[in-house]
């Protein structure tokens, strides 16, 4: 197994680079990549590090899936019908079993307008209670959204609520396979949840963690409790390897860099500045070149430093 882990981990090492820079590398498919066998029976099809696009057809996170034995878990809905329609044509390419769970991590539109197809399959749709209300409160805008920018690639594709919501956690035993989905607490956005494997020592961590490219902050982002839920309860699993929410799969070094580490410095700079008396205007231009080589620093900083700056005003 560990030198299947290890051929695994050069594969996406070695794989073409998860750059906003490149329209699409699996033009043969609605995907924006092919799905790679990460460690053995988990594979991800990695997205872009780009906004959704008409090219990237709105794939622009990870869509994973679990080979359990006895049937398939995927992880996350995609951001449309075809999108996961054609997801589903890799996973019968690879096995016979059938898809019997998916798992929303989140209420955003590239997590879930993909259950309209799960539905369909009729498969089973779960997500977090928090990201359910996201989904009915704001799907609709989600979805037309999605339409506006993906036009027919958009087709079929519908607001679909889950089937079964949970709160704490939602354990899955399948296939002789032990998996968990968790709500650690407060993180990127409302319903965040991790698909912990505790045998294979693997978190599937959503939008917990970032990895490649910058992450964003929303206004309903609140970062001082993003980094105690990572610290009171992501680090806690003791996660050896790790599929982010965006970002080839890696290990607990790398998104703690790029998602803890973004964080604090973020917050240091933006405190510093607030120390001092700067302003909003000029807190949009606090140094963050240490992170600039990451995908979407041109779209995201500024933004990032102005909501951050609004936060910890009233701290």
């Amino acid at each position: 197994m560990l030198r299947s882990l290890l051929i695994s981990t050069c594969i996406f090492a070695g794989a073409a680079q998860a750059s906003e820079d490149i329209a699409d590398q699996y033009p043969g498919s609605m995907l924006y990549s092919k799905p790679v066998e990460f460690i053995p029976g988990v594979y991800s099809a990695i997205g872009a590090t780009a906004p959704p696009t008409y090219d990237n057809a709105g794939h622009n996170n990870n869509l994973s899936f679990i080979v359990t034995g006895d049937g398939v878990v995927v992880i996350n809905g995609g951001a449309s019908y075809l999108l996961a329609e054609a997801l589903h044509k890799e996973i019968k390419a690879l096995t016979d079993q059938p898809v019997k769970l998916v798992l929303n991590e989140n209420g955003q539109g590239h997590a879930m307008l993909g259950n309209s197809y799960w539905a369909d399959q009729g498969v089973k749709i779960v997500a977090h209670v928090d990201a359910a209300h996201e989904i009915e409160e704001y799907g609709g805008a989600s979805l037309r959204a999605h339409q506006n920018r993906l036009l027919e690639r958009a087709d079929q594709t519908r607001v679909v609520m889950p089937d079964e919501t949970f709160e704490d956690s939602y354990p899955i035993s399948m296939g002789g396979m032990e998996i968990e989905a968790r709500y650690l607490g407060p993180a990127h956005s409302p319903g965040d949840i991790v698909v912990w494997l505790p045998a294979q020592s693997l978190v599937i961590s959503g939008d917990m963690a970032f990895h490649e490219r910058m992450l964003p902050i929303f206004e309903h982002t609140n970062t001082a409790d993003w980094l105690e839920t990572w610290d009171t309860e992501f680090e806690a699993l003791g996660a050896t390897y790790v599929i982010p929410g965006h970002g080839h799969p890696t290990n607990m070094d790398q998104v703690r860099r790029y998602t803890k580490g973004y964080l604090e410095y973020l917050r240091e700079k933006v405190g510093a500045h607030l120390e001092d008396g700067g302003d909003l205007a000029e807190a949009y231009y606090v140094d963050q070149s240490p992170y600039a080589h990451l995908d979407t620093f041109e779209e995201l900083a500024t933004k990032n430093a102005g909501r951050v700056y609004e936060q910890m005003e009233f701290e």
